[in-house]
């Protein structure tokens, strides 16, 4: 790889460097942590569904904000549902029932039915 050309070679004792410090401190990479967000999830669904279909930054905050809040309900549904049952850890049966109980009528038929077949294809891997 490094003996191509002469600009290569330089990028690559640069690069080994850090890899000999990174054992003992690691203080010179990345400090700061980007925020959590589905962003990119939302946008891989978006090319599934409509490959030629983009979307502004405005929307994607809008529906990164909306999943948020969905995940925050079901959530605390599912946990509910746990302290109710007097149960302590909260099981893929529990989060179940809270999509059932957020959800409206066949949304949470549909997704019901990803869920299961998400855990499914977990389990067998």
């Amino acid at each position: 790889m490094a003996s191509t050309s002469g600009k290569k070679p330089a990028p690559a004792k640069k690069a080994a460097k850090p890899a000999k410090e990174g054992g003992k401190a690691k203080g010179k990479g990345k400090k700061t942590k980007g925020t959590e967000s589905y962003k990119l999830y939302i946008f891989k669904v978006l090319k599934q569904v409509h490959p030629d279909t983009g979307i502004s930054s405005k929307s994607m905050a809008i529906l990164n904000s909306f999943i948020v809040d969905q995940f925050e309900k079901i959530a605390s549904a599912a946990a509910q549902l746990s302290r109710v049952n007097k149960k302590p850890t909260l099981t893929s049966r529990e989060i179940q029932t809270a999509v059932r109980l957020v959800l409206p009528g066949e949304l949470a038929k549909h997704a019901v039915s990803e869920g299961t077949k998400a855990v499914t294809k977990f389990t067998s891997a």
